[in-house]
């Protein structure tokens, strides 16, 4: 249980405690009722209505940009009325599966709110040494960060905002984190996605983290320069896993990325892990 607890944390919520919401009759998210009820109040945009007999919050308009300017000024409204956390200023896109057209953007702190998908990347800085040895580079988040304050982290971590590739977020992210070049942050290799479904406060977070492992010479040292880390250690992967396994030391979403990257190179086996086949199923059977 002691790694499986990580990915239970993270896939824990109600369904019954939440009605869909879609965009012109496609499901896109899910929303409490009150929720709902005071969307559909503040906005004609918005309808309340059944399918199948169950209710659902509908977003009316046809064209992207007027269902963004809608929900727009929704969403600044909730949150004046503190039923969703302060605005960000970062628009996420909304579609129904990743690759397909985006629906509407929506500020980041509105998400979970909406119960859309949220996708964002994972880079996991590593420095391979003999016979097959690794260590990692792990980030203390700073003190005064909204989420997970003071817990680790990867060396490199983002949300996706609307508007930019996996690729320029991830130059741009490396930069900003880490302090890494852009021609050494696109040599990160995309080696696979994690998904999760949780119930917060703010509402149903139904996230997908696109993973990357970057491997690094040990004269490459991060340096965060946006202020979000207050420092980086290089950890053997050994006292990694030993810390993901018995402490909550690390921000809730890095577990599953560690879980994943300990699989991947060999360091959590069949042999010695006895919930190896949760471990593998719980990393991608969310919604």
């Amino acid at each position: 249980m002691a790694h499986l607890r990580h990915i239970q944390a993270c896939n824990s919520h109600d369904a019954a405690a939440f009605w869909p919401f879609a965009v012109n009759g496609r499901p896109v998210g899910y929303v409490r009722p009150a929720f709902a009820d005071r969307v559909a109040g503040l906005s004609d945009a918005f309808r309340l209505g059944r399918e199948g007999g169950a209710p659902l919050l509908d977003l009316l308009p046809t064209e992207r940009e007027a269902r963004t300017r809608a929900v727009a000024e929704v969403v600044s409204a909730l949150a004046d009325e503190g039923l969703v956390p302060p605005l960000r200023g970062e628009d996420f896109p909304v579609v129904t599966q990743w690759g397909q057209p985006e629906l509407l953007r929506l500020d980041r702190a509105a998400v979970p709110g909406f119960g859309v998908r949220g996708f964002g990347l994972h880079v996991n800085g590593y420095v391979p040494g003999p016979e097959g040895g690794i260590e990692m580079w792990v980030g203390r988040r700073a003190r005064d960060r909204g989420v997970a304050p003071g817990k680790l982290d990867n060396m490199v971590a983002g949300g996706q905002p609307a508007g930019l590739t996996l690729t320029e977020n991830l130059v741009k992210e490396a930069r900003e984190e880490a302090g890494l070049d852009p021609a050494l942050a696109r040599r990160a290799q995309p080696v696979g996605a994690i998904t999760y479904v949780f119930d917060t406060v703010a509402g149903l977070r139904r996230d997908t983290l696109f993973c990357y492992d970057l491997a690094l010479s040990r004269d490459v040292i991060p340096r965060n320069t946006d202020g979000e880390v207050e420092g980086f250690e290089l950890w053997p992967l050994h006292r990694v896993a030993d810390s993901v396994r018995t402490t909550d030391d690390w921000k809730f979403n890095v577990n599953l990325v560690i879980i994943d990257f300990l699989i991947r190179h060999g360091r959590l086996t069949p042999d010695d892990e006895p919930d190896y086949m949760e471990l593998v199923r719980g990393l991608r059977s969310a919604d």
